[in-house]
């Protein structure tokens, strides 16, 4: 077992990123904007948070094109991808040097309720409003209260495992 304890102590940024590619975790596209001013990036830091009422949470990375649009306009959305849809979840990964807007071209994006957008096959899609932030290091965690939301279940979800996507029949 390999142990890195860091500096003074405590663990370092690298030992901690090795070890959280352990945990396996749902791919989301976390997205928000209207028309052409749209937003959004590929996640696996949110969660549920309560359902009463439905809140859940995400952290969103400052620098993230996406943050800033999300702290003024109040809303997003979290779309769970689809086994089949990792071309999706590497296209909003920002790997490929693809910005805003044009992130969302190829694919059916809707609205529901909040008019945030949302991706029309998700595996799962929730629609939330912006009702706390707190910023922390690097990141600030946003929590929504769902207000809505749809389900694809006819498919398996996109995992994230050890820095690679993953799905299901992968077993």
């Amino acid at each position: 077992m390999d142990r890195d304890t860091g500096d003074a102590g405590g663990i370092s940024a690298l030992g901690y990123r090795a070890l959280m590619r352990h945990q396996a975790g749902a791919v989301a596209v976390v997205a928000t904007g209207a028309g052409t001013a749209r937003a959004g990036l590929t996640a696996t830091a949110f969660s549920s948070l309560s359902d009463t009422p439905p809140t859940l949470l995400v952290c969103v990375q400052r620098k993230a094109g996406a943050h800033d649009l999300i702290a003024s306009l109040g809303v997003f959305s979290v779309n769970i991808l689809a086994a089949d849809q990792q071309d999706v979840a590497e296209l909003f990964s920002g790997k490929s040097g693809i910005k805003g807007d044009e992130r969302f071209h190829g694919q059916t994006w809707i609205s529901l309720t909040t008019g945030a957008p949302v991706l029309s096959n998700a595996l799962a899609v929730l629609d939330c409003e912006l009702v706390e932030s707190h910023q922390f290091s690097s990141h600030t965690i946003f929590i929504g209260r769902v207000v809505d939301g749809v389900t694809r279940m006819s498919a398996d979800p996109l995992l994230y495992f050890r820095g690679d996507y993953w799905n299901l029949a992968d077993r």
